[in-house]
């Protein structure tokens, strides 16, 4: 077993493709393929498995890369310190739903390292996205809600793929409007109040059903509906249309601007907002970083 091993398994996996792994690592396909091949002979384990959608980390693959990942940022340190071949390069990454707070959570941890070099990543992506990103491994955070419309489903999902999640804060539903709109002065608001105007909410791809929307009360029938698929869109035409969507009611107006307000709703509904880890993976220093803001701008929001 070699550090290069280790590195070239942390790549596809990252990748989930052989194809891509190789490209991003400047070596060739079979090259790649087959010193994956003699470290799985020589560790005795199938670290993937390979299937017509891509690469699939198997429960060892899981164990044995939280270790090699160990391995890489010790040997980065290691040569840091004593060869100062390259400074060394912090990797993390969140996947999330389309929440503004961890926008601004993101742009905390990065400005609190002050790093030369950094490889940082957020996705705002579909919640079926968000869940295989963590299982995968491309993400070590996933950002997302639980309600009683899709607890169920959503934790199956969760134990399936060896995910656990973290409740952070539990809160009643509320509707994102413009400040301008004719139920901007209204403390409440009611479902029949808002039942003229478009109502928004994020396109899910192929797994567009009630249990993957990031929007509570998504079985309601609605006269006006408009899907999207990212936020600052979203947020136009809640302005331009005087529509609505229906989220946690945590906004950060210092990123959203002041056009756009929260409402509470009159409805006996919760949102449990909360992140997603690997069980069999701990999380790394910059992941409890990331959450420590992720808390303190939930908690300066509501």
């Amino acid at each position: 077993m070699t550090l290069q091993q280790l590195k070239y398994v942390t790549m596809v996996a990252k990748k989930r493709s052989i194809n891509e792994a190789a490209k991003a690592l400047f070596i060739s396909q079979p090259s790649l393929t087959n010193a994956i091949k003699e470290l799985e002979k020589e560790m005795n384990i199938t670290i993937f498995h390979r299937t017509n959608k891509g690469i699939i980390v198997s429960h060892d693959g899981e164990i044995f890369l939280a270790y090699a990942r160990q391995v890489i940022e010790q040997a980065a340190l290691l040569e840091e310190k004593f060869l100062n071949k390259k400074e060394h390069r912090p990797q993390f990454s969140v996947s999330c739903q389309h929440y503004s707070f961890a926008v601004n959570a993101f742009v905390d941890f990065i400005n609190q390292y002050g790093e030369k070099q950094y490889d940082f990543t957020l996705r705002e992506t579909q919640t079926h996205e968000i869940i295989e990103d963590i299982a995968h491994l491309k993400s070590e955070i996933g950002i997302l809600y639980l309600c009683k419309e899709n607890e169920k489903v959503i934790s199956h999902l969760l134990h399936r793929n060896n995910l656990c999640f973290t409740e952070m804060l539990c809160t009643k539903p509320h509707v994102f409007i413009s400040s301008k709109h004719p139920l901007s002065n209204k403390k409440i608001l009611t479902l029949d109040d808002l039942d003229s105007y478009p109502y928004l909410s994020f396109e899910q791809g192929e797994y567009n059903s009630f249990y993957f929307s990031e929007e509570i009360l998504s079985t309601l029938d609605r006269k006006k509906n408009i899907k999207v698929t990212d936020r600052a869109t979203l947020f136009n035409l809640v302005i331009g249309l005087n529509g609505y969507t229906v989220s946690s009611g945590i906004i950060d107006h210092e990123l959203n601007g002041e056009n756009i307000i929260s409402k509470p709703l009159d409805i006996d509904e919760y949102m449990k907002i909360g992140y997603i880890t690997h069980k069999n993976i701990p999380i790394t220093h910059y992941a409890k970083d990331y959450i420590s803001y992720l808390k303190k701008h939930i908690s300066f929001s509501i």
